[in-house]
């Protein structure tokens, strides 16, 4: 059970989707661990540069200032790092005088084992196989795969998610996968009354939720929006799924195929998650990105 209070929300980051370590990466891999060290060491007085999630982390850690206890949001960094060499990371936290307290630097190992310790509802990673353990263990996470840092204007923390196997299950996808999509359009007709499981994400939606009802529905400092590629009649059960969850979503945007990226601009987003790597390498370029590899979509054989 987590130490922190259960009515925050509880976000991981690895130092590698916080800050760009594509330098110090690059000696690691290419002269090994003891010149990545020295490297580390003799910079860790020199500030890192921004990351692919640092606008998204410092909009979240930013809601402080609007909510009052026991609400509010932990930020939690998990590292591969061993703390010698992470010094340099929580530098460039004081340095950008982030509010982040909490660590694990796990000395090459996988840090994915100390989300449940801590009680992350959702983790963001540069390392696709620690993204996968902690889906595994029932957590929402995605690997970040934008090459878009998400500086977008505004206070507002406006999140995009995909539909099925992001949100919900993979079931549907899963039908379309394999029969197609006249298949796939009868499958969720005759099935519009019956939820659809729920997806790694589910329970994070519901974590934005309750942060978001301690404001006037005008003035919440989170937004959040259902891009699918799904069209009518398939929206009916999306819909009635989330009713019957009683979540609620701000908008829902069904495409009918339509490439999503120009849709994710228009809504201003600061941080996309979908199944489909496809999708994630087009809306990259524009949009902090995340990838979900969970689903049919990213079946390893």
């Amino acid at each position: 059970m987590s130490a922190l209070p259960p009515e925050k929300l509880i976000v991981a980051i690895s130092s590698r989707a916080l800050f760009n370590l594509d330098d110090a990466h690059r000696v690691f891999k290419e002269e090994g661990l003891d010149a990545y060290s020295r490297y580390q060491i003799d910079n860790e007085q020199t500030p890192l540069e921004p990351g692919t999630a640092f606008g998204v982390v410092k909009k979240l850690l930013a809601l402080n200032n609007r909510l009052h206890e026991p609400l509010g949001v932990e930020v939690v960094l998990l590292s591969r790092n061993s703390a010698d060499t992470g010094l340099r990371v929580f530098n460039s936290i004081e340095h950008y005088q982030l509010p982040i307290t909490r660590a694990a630097f796990c000395g090459g190992e996988s840090p994915w084992r100390y989300i449940h310790a801590f009680g992350c509802q959702l983790f963001l990673s540069a390392e696709p196989q620690d993204v996968r353990m902690a889906l595994e263990n029932n957590v929402a996470a995605a690997t970040l795969v934008s090459r878009n840092r998400g500086d977008s204007d505004g206070d507002q923390l406006r999140f995009a998610f995909d539909g099925d196997a992001v949100l919900f299950s993979d079931e549907a996808e899963r039908v379309f996968k394999k029969e197609g999509l006249e298949a796939f359009t009868a499958s969720e007709r005759a099935a519009r009354h019956e939820p659809l499981q729920g997806g790694p994400f589910k329970s994070f939606l519901a974590a934005l939720q309750k942060l978001q009802q301690a404001f006037p529905a005008s003035e919440a400092p989170i937004r959040t929006a259902l891009v699918t590629a799904r069209s009518a009649p398939a929206h009916e059960r999306v819909i009635r799924t989330l009713r019957a969850w009683d979540i609620r979503i701000d908008e829902s945007i069904f495409l009918g195929g339509l490439k999503k990226t120009d849709f994710l601009r228009a809504y201003r987003a600061d941080v996309f998650f979908d199944d489909q790597e496809t999708h994630c390498d087009l809306a990259a370029e524009h949009v902090t990105t995340g990838h979900v590899p969970h689903g049919i979509a990213n079946k390893q054989d």
